[in-house]
């Protein structure tokens, strides 16, 4: 059994980041990302922040902008038209979830499609399912890619079984793996699909993003399946000084022995996002700069 270790995979295409930035340096030209983030919730700061500190260790052009909670959809709208005008940014981040006053799809409609770095605006989510190279991949499902292609395993002819069908994770990926050059056989399953265990069990390759603690459990896993876990829950844990510990979808122990490759939480899909997130920022300077 192999743990995919995602903070070295991450550390490689950061390492590719750099040598872009210094290509494009000493063409006059600095990425730059916009993180925008609505209210004060606590898991989204931290995402916020880290993203933030990533672009300052890269060299790259932040600015972080926050609003207060009760901030109008209008408000956040001038914010984005402001972004969308500004020569110095070349991607746009919207925080999400934002409050439940926001409607984030027409946030997501309004950011201009070339700098929409998280791949959300439908310009790129047409340019993903036509296989078009000039959009943007939503990052974690990228992030899933590039591991699954670091690890050697190979998706031809596999059967792959994507769990969630968010337009975050669960559609893009499947996209992805059945695109050319990947050339897998997926299967999209949620919460509704009848026995889910048996589908699962099918795959030679599960994608556990659906978003419950541990609820891929042995009973779900052929022996010798690729399982890359994308959830990250906060369960409660009193033997923890924080009070809680994370976990992802599937539950480790039990799973990881049947597994030929497993992605562990944290450490595996996590630090890839962040990556890819700069790998995106990159992609929408050098496409702004011809």
């Amino acid at each position: 059994m192999m743990t995919i270790d995602g903070k070295q995979v991450a550390e490689k295409v950061l390492a590719e980041c750099a040598e872009e930035i210094k290509a494009l340096a000493a063409a006059g030209v600095t990425p730059g990302l916009a993180v925008v983030l609505v209210g004060e919730d606590p898991a989204s700061q931290v995402y916020v922040s880290s993203k933030v500190k990533k672009c300052g260790e890269m060299g790259l052009h932040s600015r972080k902008i926050v609003l207060a909670a009760d901030a109008t959809q209008e408000e956040l709208m001038a914010v984005v038209r402001e972004l969308n005008a500004d020569p110095a940014i070349h991607g746009i981040l919207v925080q999400s979830p934002p409050p439940p006053h926001i409607d984030e799809d027409a946030v997501v409609r309004a950011i201009d499609p070339r700098k929409d770095v998280d791949g959300f605006h439908p310009e790129n989510v047409a340019k993903l399912v036509l296989e078009d190279p000039s959009g943007f991949v939503p990052c974690t499902p990228a992030g899933c890619m590039r591991l699954i292609a670091e690890s050697g395993i190979s998706t031809v002819g596999a059967e792959a079984v994507v769990v969630g069908r968010s337009m975050i994770v669960g559609k893009p990926m499947a996209h992805l793996l059945v695109a050319k050059g990947s050339d897998a056989t997926v299967t999209i399953a949620h919460s509704r699909t009848r026995d889910l265990a048996a589908v699962c069990r099918r795959a030679d390759i599960l994608i556990a993003a659906v978003g419950r603690p541990e609820m891929i459990t042995a009973d779900f896993v052929k022996d010798g399946a690729v399982v890359i876990d994308v959830g990250i829950n906060r369960v409660k844990d009193e033997s923890r000084k924080s009070g809680y510990r994370l976990t992802g979808d599937v539950a480790f122990e039990e799973v990881a022995p049947k597994c030929r490759a497993i992605t562990p939480v944290p450490g595996g899909v996590g630090p890839m996002t962040i990556a890819l997130l700069m790998s995106n920022t990159i992609k929408a300077a050098k496409l702004a700069n011809g």
